[in-house]
């Protein structure tokens, strides 16, 4: 049986033979035609070795960026969130090892971390939106308060949030048990997984948005529910920064998403943390956000420059 190859193979023949030819039969074609063409397609290989060169240098420059930011990273954010303690909290599709340098950075900033909490893709399904909502109703404990339009995500958001995150420094590091039943019931329902001490309070939450944008239908419902949660997790306690690559500041991702909403008001945002520059600038986020400050970082739309301007003075959080 004659293959697709062999059928690609006898076409080229038939060019190459039609083209050999061309050149072989024609008597008219001019030597100053000639040297035209032959002019052109050299020019055509030096611009597309020129463009090469360009792409290898910028690739270097880089490369050279990236080691730079993750060589003074450590020294560049040292002690500007001293005292204070962060949660890492995953969304479904999100890069593992942003999450992880981002932890490191924090620590290398003077904050402790209490461990991670990893969205399950089962919280924001739309089948589990009711028994999602009686549950957080069922865990809600003292100060915390649902608004009469509140969707079954806010009540969520709140709910875990109380056990996560604090304003109050004599609670922060320190576990109790309304916030463990309420992490149990939720790790236990498939909705969450955590490790460390994440019940322990922190002042402060990191959240690391997917990849990409949810794209299918009810994405937009996915990201509402973890805007909500992102903002529960920033009133609870002093300060939530939620932190994509780039991909995530396009249509249909999280914080595209976010900074079309209200709670860009008060949730910060850097939509290149896949980068050691812009892991750098989510721990001056944080910093800025200990001070009451909100801002949208980084090269995507929305965003009102790469870093906080101007950018809060080392060593000084709060």
């Amino acid at each position: 049986m004659i293959d697709f190859r062999y059928h690609l193979v006898s076409i080229v023949a038939i060019f190459l033979a039609l083209a050999l030819g061309i050149v072989l039969g024609s008597t008219t074609l001019s030597n100053s035609v000639s040297d035209t063409l032959r002019q052109q397609a050299n020019s055509a290989a030096k611009s597309a070795q020129q463009a090469r060169n360009q792409q290898r240098d910028l690739e270097r420059q880089g490369k050279g960026e990236e080691q730079f930011s993750r060589g003074l990273g450590p020294q560049l954010v040292a002690d500007r969130l001293k005292g204070q303690s962060v949660v890492l909290v995953e969304t479904p599709g999100a890069g593992d090892d942003s999450i992880e340098q981002l932890g490191e950075l924090a620590k290398n900033a003077g904050a402790a971390v209490t461990g991670r909490v990893t969205v399950q893709k089962k919280l924001l399904d739309d089948d589990q939106r009711a028994t999602v909502e009686e549950l957080a109703t069922q865990l809600k404990g003292d100060g915390v308060e649902f608004a009469s339009d509140a969707t079954a995500y806010d009540k969520a958001g709140l709910v875990l949030a109380s056990a996560l995150v604090t304003k109050d420094g004599a609670k922060s590091g320190r576990e109790d048990a309304a916030g463990g039943a309420v992490l149990n019931a939720f790790r236990q329902g498939g909705y969450i997984t955590t490790s460390g001490k994440v019940g322990q309070h922190a002042t402060l939450a990191i959240m690391v948005a997917p990849a990409g944008p949810y794209a299918y239908d009810g994405g937009d419902d996915d990201n509402k529910a973890l805007i909500s949660l992102a903002a529960a997790l920033d009133g609870a306690g002093r300060g939530t920064v939620v932190g994509g690559p780039s991909t995530s500041a396009r249509e249909g991702g999280l914080i595209a998403a976010l900074r079309d909403a209200d709670a860009k008001d008060t949730v910060s945002t850097v939509d290149v943390v896949d980068t050691a520059s812009g892991q750098v600038v989510t721990i001056l986020a944080l910093q800025n956000e200990l001070g009451g400050k909100s801002g949208q970082y980084g090269t995507g739309a929305g965003a009102s420059g790469y870093l906080p301007s101007p950018a809060p003075t080392a060593g000084k959080n709060g």
